[in-house]
């Protein structure tokens, strides 16, 4: 047998078939030879003495699958990567913080990131050089594949010097990153004029940011609406109203909302939300379904109903996984080609309509040449409003027909593994949809999730890290640590179950959970919590920020929750550590703050909350009737709900200490600060305070 150190040691073949991520499971029949991230693939490269190869996908990406078609499937390219480099692929989703590090090191060289992300490594894990797809021969204004692995491979043996200068400077600027920029208290005032620089970045017509391609943004919007409830309706800014249900109005009546089946797609590959890129992600979901509830609560829209409606319903037909949790992705994909699942001819239309289909090819965009590639893509894009009832009615029954016959093609492949902070987004999402539009079986899909992802995405007994979350579970298999991610969207997604239910089990599971990150994942030093534990098996840095991606940032999140904690318990140590978290972060302000609206949203709860107080026994009818009139009573971001049977005790620094039922009637008092009005026992009078404040 050949000595671990021997480059003959090491496995000629292919190891993803051991893995449990639908992503890698995908490449398993690749004649590349991929490992797994792990020591045993930095091993073999210093054995061998060839740079690491790291590919990182995920399961939805249609320029993956290209990739993988043109090149990984290709023996001639695989046997050039087998032969030149350790080849790792990665799924960013069960690994983010891999995928963080690695982006940012192509961002450092100056290139704009994306998935495949194509990236150089030494065998200490340290890059050097990267890119996102490769085509197999130039084009695009990329070079060929093969050549890339060539000269790659020839720098590393002949340019040796030149390699080791390239890592220092990309592994210095990875640890600058990692250093937050604090600075002053964030006042309201500067909460207001970070929203009016917003809106003049987002297109007045067709709303979301300007140009293409276009993103849903849930945090900024989000950011936009509160500065209209703030200052926006008593000074007369309109255009701040405007922003949010233009950018809204267009994304549900978009091609990136699949009008047959519910959901929105990951993004829209032009600016007028028409082409989507077609994968569904569940956090996209869940930050829809969050932000159309909040601006439905104030404007009652019919269209954001329906979306939110539509979208919890391809939640529960289409993403429920094992246990009652949540699936990842939908693919983009399917036989090969992006968006085949979900586009029409107008031949289709009028086989399948008859004589209704004039109608609705007139709402839906359907046109002979299609909109899309020679196809339709279904859209309302010139209906900004839906019809009366029969008018909705009647396309209702089309579009059955068309869902029905959807049903029979090859759907895209789904991705079902459930990742534990997308989990506590839907969770959250769900919570607060279900208390707004008095669903019950939505709270109890949330609860029913939440319980499954507490109780499964645990390290087992013996691990080194026993009882805490893990990150990812497909198959049985809890794996990889949990990310400060994990623990904050799960931390709000407790407090939230909390708030609507009153079950005080979820007010203990959140304390438990920010209790974890304080421990594993807090910066003693500098303040805000770094995005691995500290135990956390090591990378080449330990990453911080405060800044929204595609979800939402994690210090956000946490921040967020730690002042919910602290408004529901008193407890003053949670109000210090949000301060804290939001310092650790506000003097980037100066500098971007587009990423920082999770943050910002944290800071701006955390200065006016709106304190609501019931006291009643939970099965009273007139405990019902108040609970009713808080979630009809308009758009209240920073709502924060107790619940309180009349034989419990709120804590002594509560400003609704000691109050009580009235008369032996249950009783809500609204606290603003240290303030409380006086008590209120009729639903209309409580719901007339709340939509006067």
């Amino acid at each position: 047998m050949s000595p671990p150190d021997s480059p003959d040691a090491f496995p000629a073949e292919n190891l993803l078939g051991r893995e449990t991520s639908p992503y890698l499971l995908q490449h398993k029949g690749n004649p590349v030879h991929w490992r797994a991230w792990g020591e045993a693939a930095f091993a073999e490269a210093r054995a061998r003495d060839v740079p690491v190869l790291l590919s990182v996908g995920y399961a939805a990406c249609h320029w993956c699958h290209v990739m993988e078609h043109e090149s990984f499937e290709n023996e001639a390219t695989a046997g050039l990567m087998n032969q030149l480099f350790v080849n790792v692929k990665v799924d960013r989703e069960e690994r983010p913080d891999i995928d963080t590090i690695y982006m940012s090191a192509l961002h450092m060289m100056g290139e704009q990131g994306g998935w495949p992300l194509t990236m150089f490594l030494t065998p200490e894990g340290k890059p050097f050089w990267g890119g996102t797809y490769f085509p197999p021969d130039a084009r695009y204004g990329r070079p060929g594949f093969p050549d890339v692995l060539r000269g790659i491979s020839q720098a590393w043996k002949t340019k040796r010097e030149q390699v080791s200068e390239n890592v220092r400077v990309l592994v210095d600027a990875l640890h600058q990153r990692q250093v937050s920029q604090p600075g002053s208290r964030i006042e309201t005032g500067m909460l207001d004029r970070i929203a009016d620089h917003l809106v003049g970045a987002f297109d007045p017509v067709l709303g979301g940011l300007r140009g293409a391609p276009k993103f849903p943004q849930c945090s900024i919007v989000e950011q936009l609406w509160r500065a209209w409830l703030r200052t926006g309706r008593r000074t007369g800014n309109a255009q701040l109203r405007h922003t949010v249900t233009v950018t809204l109005d267009r994304m549900s009546q978009g091609g990136i909302y699949d009008h047959l089946g519910g959901g929105f797609a990951r993004y829209s590959t032009d600016e007028q939300w028409l082409a989507p890129h077609f994968e569904k992600m569940l956090y996209d979901n869940a930050q829809m379904v969050s932000v159309l509830t909040l601006i439905w609560q104030d404007t009652k829209s019919p269209l954001y109903a329906a979306r939110v409606a539509e979208t919890v319903a391809w939640l529960e037909r289409e993403m429920i996984a094992e246990h009652g949790c949540f699936a990842s992705t939908l693919d983009a994909d399917s036989e090969g080609e992006e968006g085949k699942f979900y586009v029409w001819t107008e031949a289709e239309i009028d086989a399948l309509l008859g004589g209704e289909a004039a109608f609705f090819k007139e709402q839906y965009d359907v046109k002979a040449g299609g909109n899309w590639e020679g196809h339709t893509i279904l859209n309302r894009s010139h209906k900004m409003l839906l019809g009366d009832e029969a008018h909705e009615a009647r396309l209702a029954r089309a579009r059955a027909i068309l869902f029905a016959e959807r049903a029979r093609r090859i759907p895209p492949a789904r991705d079902d593994k459930v990742l534990a902070d997308w989990n506590g987004l839907m969770i959250a999402g769900l919570a607060r949809a279900g208390f707004a539009f008095e669903r019950p079986d939505w709270i109890a899909l949330a609860a029913s999730a939440f319980d499954a992802v507490m109780t499964h995405l645990r390290a087992p007994e013996g691990a080194a890290d026993a009882g805490r979350l893990r990150h990812s579970y497909r198959q049985g298999r809890a794996q990889h640590a949990a990310m400060l991610d994990d623990y904050a969207a799960l931390a709000l997604a407790a407090v939230l179950l909390h708030e609507v239910t009153g079950e005080t089990a979820y007010l203990a599971r959140a304390r438990e959970l920010v209790g974890d990150a304080d421990t594993w994942y807090w910066d003693a030093a500098a303040g805000g919590y770094f995005f691995t534990a500290a135990d956390a098996p090591g990378l080449i840095t330990r990453t911080k920020s405060a800044h929204d991606n595609a979800t939402p940032s994690g210090n956000g999140l946490l921040a967020q929750a730690l002042a919910r904690l602290y408004f529901l318990t008193g407890d003053t140590a949670y109000r210090d550590r949000a301060e804290a978290t939001i310092g650790a972060f506000s003097g980037e302000l100066g500098k971007n703050f587009f990423p920082l609206s999770t943050l910002l949203i944290a800071a701006d709860l955390l200065a006016k909350p709106l304190q609501v107080v019931i006291v009643g026994a939970p099965d009273e009818p007139r405990t019902s009737a108040l609970i009713r009139a808080v979630a009809g009573a308009g758009s209240l971001p920073n709502l924060v709900l107790q619940l309180v049977p009349p034989a419990a005790a709120l804590p002594v620094s509560h400003p609704a200490h000691g109050k009580g039922l009235v008369g032996g009637l249950p009783a809500a008092y609204v606290c603003e600060g240290p303030v409380c009005s006086a008590p209120v026992t009729k639903a209309e009078a409580l719901a007339q305070d709340l939509r006067s404040r």
